[in-house]
């Protein structure tokens, strides 16, 4: 009897896992695909936020949130794929919505953690049974707390070199 319990128990696990991964990989594939479809609109977006080089970054950011999405979809190079969502996550958090507080309904930065702490999740988890990852076996090798830091820092790095390099905060337009 124990053994059909860890079994169901595996079992579950593997299934929470790839529901995760199928909606946090589906979010981002959704915001991808939105960036893209319109460069230039996005582009001004970015301008107006103080992005430099505003098309590029929506370029970037569309074939990011594209991609990423994708992997974590397929659990293929799952940590990578993590630390593309901490990335982008980041960037947002930190360019849009940190000033606003927590709540989303403000333009809080609550959205925007969730997608990140849900991905880091997933970098310690693993993509589970029913994923590239698994089917290469290179699972074994990328998930646990290691992985999770190495994905969240990995992220967090990279959202820190494209604000420092392409993004200042927007002066306010003087009070009339």
């Amino acid at each position: 009897m124990a053994g059909a319990t860890m079994r169901r128990v595996d079992a579950g696990k593997d299934v929470a896992r790839l529901l995760l991964r199928v909606a946090v990989g589906s979010t981002m594939i959704a915001h991808g695909v939105r960036h893209g479809r319109s460069i230039d609109g996005t582009g001004r977006w970015f301008g107006s936020i103080g992005f430099r080089q505003p098309r590029v970054q929506a370029q970037v950011s569309a074939a990011v949130e594209v991609g990423a999405g994708a992997a974590l979809i397929l659990g293929a190079a799952t940590p990578a794929a993590a630390a593309a969502v901490v990335g982008t996550m980041g960037v947002a958090a930190r360019s849009v919505h940190q000033q606003n507080g927590f709540f989303i309904d403000a333009e809080g930065y609550e959205y925007v953690l969730n997608l990140a702490a849900s991905t880091t999740a997933l970098a310690a988890l693993g993509p589970g049974r029913w994923s590239v990852d698994r089917a290469l076996g290179a699972d074994r090798l990328w998930a646990g707390p290691a992985v999770a830091v190495v994905a969240a820092g990995a992220g967090l790095a990279a959202a820190a070199a494209q604000l420092a390099l392409f993004w200042s905060r927007p002066t306010p337009p003087p009070a009339a």
